[in-house]
């Protein structure tokens, strides 16, 4: 969004247009926008208050119905921090006793809106006049919040009375490719770590491919995930790490339920074992924390295969860190005899879930070309070295 268009959005025309609209609908918005330019407005405010629209409609899976009151931009969206794990993030800066937090890179807004709802003084600056001033929109009902136009790590912490840092650096370019170098995010990473010299409550927001080989000694590294879906990677220090440096997995529910799995001092080991009655899929944030072996400690499991992150028992034990599945057969993989195999049983519907495997899911499930009238589930995965096709159903599926 332009200046312009944020100009003619925040008129009282443009604002009220855009609060008049109904929820939005792709089908509908050609028609809905040939009609106001009828009615007569502005091309242009009709556009920008379209496109708005459509971003606060997508944001509700982020944001819930702060999102209807928030002004947006693409990328901007793409980055916002989701209202449950930003939540998360306030409530430990005011658990370490923070007072004013310096959101060094505030984006929209939305980590600043969680830390201003839990009552810390914040201090947010970003380098895009644009975003800048849409964050400001965004928070104008927390008079906690303050907005900045500027370089984050030009800011004098001591002068402004900060005691807790937070950043979320961008690893996109310009033109939307993602960044993989640490030294290429904006700011560089190195550059915010060096903060915590300054200030030692920081933490930062990162993307949870971070290999655990480039994280700090002096870190509490937690992968997030909310309703299986991994969306960050946090790093935590000083008083933001109460249990001190390690890592750890948090699982969260959208509708607030959560379940934190932390590596244990001596790091747990897991033997590897022949397929048993139960197969646990372990959330994507146990594994990136690389606590696999904790699951299957949990579960009283082992591994099918000492590079695969599948977790096997004899026994069904509840844990909110895997999916259970029953194991009703296995069989070596190949594809006509799982073709026979999935036909004999009147296969028509095939969920595929693979590990290990360099098979496409989509490919096999036309290879396979079933047309029965009973669903199933298979796995795709290296039991001990040997690629094996595993017959499941998830717990509670049967009767």
């Amino acid at each position: 969004m332009d200046a312009s268009g944020l100009a003619k959005l925040l008129s009282p025309e443009g604002w009220a247009l855009l609060s008049a609209l109904p929820p939005y609908d792709e089908r509908h918005a050609m028609a809905l926008s040939e009609r106001l330019r009828r009615d007569g407005f502005d091309a242009d405010l009709v556009a920008a208050a379209l496109t708005q629209s459509r971003l606060r409609a997508k944001a509700h899976d982020k944001l819930g119905e702060f999102a209807d009151g928030m002004l947006f931009t693409p990328a901007g969206l793409e980055q916002a921090t989701r209202l449950v794990v930003a939540a998360q993030h306030a409530r430990r800066y005011a658990a370490a006793g923070v007072t004013r937090v310096a959101d060094l890179t505030s984006g929209l807004g939305a980590d600043a809106m969680a830390f201003a709802g839990v009552g810390l003084r914040v201090l947010a600056v970003d380098a895009d006049e644009t975003t800048a001033a849409l964050a400001t929109i965004n928070l104008r009902a927390f008079p906690e919040a303050e907005v900045r136009h500027g370089d984050g790590l030009a800011v004098d912490l001591a002068a402004e009375g900060v005691d807790g840092v937070y950043a979320d650096p961008a690893r996109r370019t310009s033109g939307g490719s993602r960044v993989f170098d640490p030294a290429a995010y904006a700011p560089p990473l190195d550059d915010v770590l060096a903060l915590r010299d300054r200030v030692p409550a920081l933490g930062l927001k990162l993307g949870p491919g971070v290999p655990h080989s480039a994280l700090p000694d002096d870190a509490e590294a937690q992968w997030v995930s909310v309703d299986g879906d991994v969306v960050e990677l946090g790093l935590w220090f000083g008083p933001l790490a109460p249990a001190g440096p390690g890592r750890s997995a948090l699982l969260l529910g959208s509708g607030g339920g959560s379940d934190l799995l932390r590596a244990a001092t001596e790091p747990a080991r897991a033997e590897v074992a022949p397929v048993g009655a139960y197969l646990y899929e372990p959330d994507g944030a146990v594994i990136r924390a690389g606590l696999v072996a904790e699951v299957a400690a949990e579960v009283q499991g082992r591994l099918v295969d000492s590079t695969i992150a599948y977790v096997t028992s004899d026994a069904l034990h509840a844990t909110p860190f895997a999916t259970a599945y029953r194991v009703l057969d296995t069989l070596p993989f190949g594809l006509k005899r799982l073709r026979a195999y999935l036909r004999e049983r009147g296969v028509g519907s095939l969920t595929i879930k693979k590990r290990g495997t360099a098979v496409v899911p989509e490919q096999l499930r036309r290879q396979l070309d079933l047309r029965g009238t009973t669903a199933a589930t298979i796995v795709l995965t290296r039991v001990a070295g040997q690629q094996q096709v595993l017959l499941v159903e998830p717990v509670g599926a049967a009767a």
